[in-house]
């Protein structure tokens, strides 16, 4: 029986080589926006499920490498049949609170069977040990500089008044400590998803014009030619605006310079990170006659063999 197609990859909106983290983060998105309990319009329970189930198949590799052998030809709602022969195997699947899949899912699946879990929503979140939760917090690195409170929402199993758990949204007032820097961990006692604490794990977003190395910051310093040779104070761009350093004479192409204290803020009565700054000599494109002559004069009088 010819059942309709169902693009997984179209539902949650990513690309067919997208990676595992895109498509999380694409489900986290969606699953905001149409979850039963924020979302009231009409059909909006309909598409839960359905990103529910797209989810459940590309956030496994297995069932996904499954998925994908299906090829990419098809269009979404198109009459399917599996082929002659298919065979997706015996696979285990979480029912969580979706209330089951679609004659799609099963039909690619063959037999399968539910065991009662966590539905995907969980996925947010990584168990851990004795009932406690870990969640992944984004903050970028000005967060990281001015601290203070950031506030997030998730969603929590609580009791209700006939006694089941459901599914409930939770706000939550973060305090930033000083000091927490890539890969800290802020607990949230009795906050977890089940009752237990909740472990928020930082990840710093990349950033345009810095990267972070512990709790220093690193960046790129172009000067001019002329510069690097005489020595010069340059500008330079900070996490917290502009200031003057001091270039040395005869500075090297890729020599890393130091200036203290322009990182992140350890904990408190320790000094901040630095800003390490690498040197790129920036070569110019095109000479104007001025600075032709004073270059081939420089190549005529100079000994300086860089070869040597």
């Amino acid at each position: 029986m010819a059942v309709s197609y169902k693009d997984y990859y179209e539902i949650l909106g990513v690309s067919r080589t997208a990676s595992q983290d895109e498509i999380r983060k694409a489900y986290r998105k969606k699953a905001k926006e149409l979850h039963p309990d924020v979302n009231k319009q009409a059909g909006s329970d309909e598409k839960y499920k359905e990103i529910n189930e797209a989810y459940e198949v590309l956030k496994d590799p297995e069932k996904r490498k499954k998925y994908d052998t299906l090829g990419a030809g098809w269009q979404q709602g198109q009459d399917f049949t599996p082929p002659p022969g298919w065979n997706g195997g015996d696979v285990h699947v979480d029912f969580g609170d979706m209330g089951g899949f679609s004659d799609f899912f099963q039909s690619i699946f063959g037999g399968f069977s539910g065991r009662r879990a966590s539905s995907p929503v969980d996925d947010m979140f990584f168990r851990g040990n004795g009932g406690s939760d870990e969640m992944v917090l984004e903050l970028s690195l000005e967060d990281l500089l001015k601290g203070g409170t950031r506030t997030i929402s998730y969603e929590r199993s609580e009791p209700g008044p006939d006694g089941r758990m459901h599914r409930k949204q939770k706000t939550v007032n973060v305090n930033l400590p000083q000091g927490v820097t890539e890969g800290s961990r802020i607990r949230l006692k009795g906050q977890g998803t089940r009752g237990g604490d909740l472990f928020l794990v930082l990840k710093i977003m990349p950033h345009p014009r810095f990267s972070l190395e512990g709790y220093d910051l690193a960046s790129t310093l172009k000067v001019a030619p002329w510069e690097a040779a005489l020595g010069a104070s340059v500008p330079v761009e900070t996490i917290e605006g502009r200031v003057s350093m001091k270039l040395p004479p005869g500075t090297q192409q890729g020599k890393k310079l130091r200036l203290k204290g322009k990182g992140i803020p350890r904990r408190r009565g320790a000094a901040r990170g630095d800003l390490i700054v690498k040197v790129e000599i920036v070569i110019p494109e095109k000479l104007n006659e001025r600075e032709r002559e004073l270059f081939e004069a420089l190549a005529a009088d100079s000994h300086f063999d860089p070869r040597a």
